[in-house]
């Protein structure tokens, strides 16, 4: 008699989750509690790189508040542009459904900087968009780039593949024989999709949209790239803390809160949310 997986087994990735999550948080946190300006981590336990966060006088606040608008929106307009396309790859594309995959997976072969930097090239003045439009129309292009729409357009271009796949996926566990069911049973388009396929995609669509959001809260090249600095997110705050400012303790600080700030408010939406009816448990 041959005995199933017993703890043992979870040994290697209990060292794993250890090593890759928890260790670099360990160390992150106390970096958080060492004097400012300093590397005196695990010796000194103070909380002046919170106080200094938290300063009235301090408006840090500001480039956390646009990191979460600016993830908030990415998700939105996301989810309106990539339900389509993912409904496509499930349903109606067929045999052309693994070339449209692949059209969305190629880019992310190529570095990110890299293309965004191509739209800088593509919409600044006296680039692509502006020597074509003067060449045929003679007026010039708009003036769209360094603004914190260019960001939120970088964004929805860079996580359009980390939205649409999850979709893709929760769309293709929805059986057809139940759509075909309902159809018969005289139910409408819209309310086949509102009783039938949103429910039983919702376990993708989900993962969709906690994945974008968590990426989007931690864009950087995006608003330095396209958007110019002329919205500071925190991510470039806890960037220039490390780097520029040589003050590890307050990068440390801002990663805290940030990670704190971002798991609440995944847990808020999990805790709203009724996981063991989306996921079928009952």
């Amino acid at each position: 008699m041959r005995l199933g997986p017993g703890p043992r087994h979870a040994i290697p990735v209990g060292i794993l989750l250890l090593l890759g999550f928890a260790a670099p948080l360990v160390a992150v946190t106390a970096y958080s509690l060492a004097t400012p300006r300093s590397f005196d981590v695990f010796r000194s336990l103070t909380l002046a790189n919170y106080r200094t966060i938290l300063d009235p006088a301090n408006t840090v606040w500001l480039s956390f508040a646009w990191s979460l608008l600016l993830a908030a929106a990415t998700v939105v307009l996301l989810a309106a542009i990539a339900y389509p396309i993912a409904y496509g790859l499930a349903r109606l594309f067929g045999r052309w459904a693994g070339l449209v995959g692949l059209l969305f997976v190629f880019p992310l072969f190529i570095s990110e900087n890299v293309r965004l930097y191509g739209w800088v090239l593509f919409f600044i003045k006296g680039g692509v968009l502006d020597g074509t439009l003067r060449t045929l129309l003679g007026i010039g292009g708009p003036d769209v780039l360094f603004t914190p729409g260019m960001i939120l357009f970088g964004m929805v271009y860079v996580y359009l593949p980390f939205m649409l796949f999850p979709l893709t996926l929760g769309l293709a566990m929805v059986p057809r024989d139940l759509i075909d069911a309902a159809r018969d049973m005289g139910a409408s388009r819209l309310q086949i999709w509102r009783e039938v396929e949103l429910p039983l995609a919702m376990p993708g669509i989900l993962i969709g949209f906690l994945l974008t959001f968590v990426l989007g809260a931690g864009a950087v090249a995006e608003a330095k790239v396209l958007g110019g600095q002329s919205v500071i997110v925190i991510t470039h705050d806890i960037e220039i803390a490390f780097t520029y400012a040589q003050n590890w303790p307050l990068g440390s600080a801002l990663a805290v809160l940030l990670t704190l700030l971002i798991g609440t408010l995944v847990l808020l939406v999990l805790w709203r949310l009724d996981l063991d009816r989306i996921l079928g448990r009952r």
